[in-house]
């Protein structure tokens, strides 16, 4: 068995119906937007971005340092991109998993698995004191090998976690479809260290603690320049500007506003599709008795997941660059996209035909050659730069920001000695290289899948080199 590569009738009819709006922020509980900034003000922090990582940023400062000015500022409404589309999956790594990290930085992977388990913990510490229902459950992720050469990997991968300190179990074929029931589940690993939650209820959360911590945040409030100004940085915005004596920019897959940061990341398009409520058979179907977040272990891999109201989230395997880094919002309506989506859905419950989607959605990661968040300080020392989370940035955005912080206040510890923070990847290449080695890459990891995980020499020069790139 293989994952089809086109949709068919059933589930072009699938997705046919459904709300091209993320569900996440399709609800009467989001909250009205807020303000834009109208004048000329001034702040000791000004925080650029209304994602997670801004956000954790504003709440993590006014904690610090109570009383502080802060200025939070939103080119559109709080949650509106990265944030509020993707699917909850709140884990423990920090490098955009265990392989990753163990390629990238093997004498630091104990510490940062440590680091990124403190984080976790933080974040539920947070929720908890800073009032945040956010449907959170700590169930853990089970990644299912499809096939039996991705089984036969599982192994190896365990042991490796037990070697810098985490505990992933190994479940056999058996095992895996006693939790999932799917033919599609040839073994699996779980992970007790991830959190599923509702992303969009954390970030309203956020910013409401936030402001309650005394921030000011701005929606519709797009910053279209920074520079310095004595020993000062001025972000001029469409009706106004913010004078801050420091600044965080926590913007994404957004041009960057320090320039020669912009061929370090990349916007690549990921898709998911909501479906309407389970019926109680239905769920009773799945196995799936423990809500665990679901992903594919290979390396285009479906991440789905159970909403509080137990739909299914279900997302991922393809993901599309287009020339130019072009972001244009006509890019979230692909239908094709989504059709795939449903019937991979349906190819792995086979239990659910004839269920719906609700809500189908696309939008830009900010992608970087090592798939993992890095810094960059500029402006003399007064502004901070936290991108690249690549998709997994839910929890690790939390770790972005408090790094971010430390380098601005000029803290010298443990994180900010880190090999993973004192470094940056590779830039891309600018275009035609760009586009054309991307997709190179895209194609060479489908065929790699269709020949049974073999790399293959362009993959092969890519991993050695690290530009390899991963859904």
């Amino acid at each position: 068995m293989t994952w089809a590569s086109v949709s068919t009738e059933r589930s072009k009819a699938m997705v046919a119906g459904a709300s091209p709006e993320p569900y996440w922020l399709d609800r009467p509980e989001r909250p009205a937007p807020r303000a834009r900034l109208a004048a000329d003000t001034e702040a000791d922090l000004l925080v650029v971005g209304g994602g997670f990582t801004g956000l954790w940023t504003a709440v993590q400062a006014a904690e610090r340092h109570p009383g502080l000015r802060i200025v939070l500022v939103e080119r559109d409404r709080i949650a509106e991109h990265a944030t509020g589309r993707n699917g909850g999956f709140c884990a423990a790594s920090i490098t955009h998993g265990l392989g990753n990290g163990l390629t990238r930085w093997p004498d630091e992977m104990p510490t940062l698995v440590r680091l990124g388990k403190q984080t976790l913990d933080e974040i539920e510490a947070a929720m908890e004191r800073l009032g945040i229902d956010a449907d959170a459950e700590r169930a853990g992720e089970v990644d299912i090998a499809n096939f039996d050469w991705q089984a036969a990997e599982l192994a190896e991968v365990v042991q490796d976690a037990a070697a810098v300190g985490l505990t992933v179990d190994l479940l056999s074929a058996e095992a895996a479809r006693a939790r999932v029931k799917s033919p599609m589940v040839a073994g699996a690993t779980f992970d007790p260290d991830v959190i599923v939650l509702d992303p969009a209820k954390l970030a309203w959360g956020l910013a409401a603690a936030a402001e309650r911590l005394g921030v000011t945040i701005h929606e519709h409030t797009e910053v279209g320049n920074l520079k310095s100004v004595g020993d000062r940085v001025v972000a001029t915005t469409g009706y106004g500007s913010v004078t801050a004596a420091k600044a965080v920019l926590a913007t994404s897959a957004s041009p960057s506003l320090v320039r020669r940061l912009r061929l370090y990341t990349v916007p690549v398009w990921d898709y998911a599709i909501m479906t309407e409520p389970l019926s109680d058979g239905q769920l009773a179907s799945l196995g799936w008795a423990g809500r665990e977040g679901l992903a594919d272990a290979g390396p285009r891999f479906h991440y789905f997941r159970l909403t509080a109201d137990n739909r299914i989230l279900f997302g991922g395997w393809d993901v599309l660059y287009h020339f130019g880094s072009d972001s244009d919002r006509r890019h979230e309506f692909e239908p094709a996209e989504f059709a795939l989506l449903a019937e991979h859905l349906l190819q792995f419950f086979p239990q659910l035909e004839g269920i719906k989607a609700t809500h189908t959605w696309g939008g830009p990661i900010d992608t970087c050659s090592r798939f993992s968040a890095f810094w960059d300080t500029s402006h003399s020392g007064r502004v901070v730069t936290v991108v690249g989370f690549t998709g997994l940035g839910v929890g690790a955005s939390h770790f972005g920001a408090t790094v971010a912080l430390d380098l601005l206040d000029g803290v010298r510890n443990e994180r900010t000695e880190l090999e993973m923070v004192k470094t940056k990847p590779i830039p891309f290449p600018p275009e035609p290289a760009r586009w054309l080695g991307v997709n190179i890459t895209r194609h060479q990891i489908a065929r790699s899948e269709r020949r049974q995980g073999k790399r293959g020499l362009w993959l092969t020069i890519m991993d050695k080199t690290g530009l390899g790139f991963d859904s």
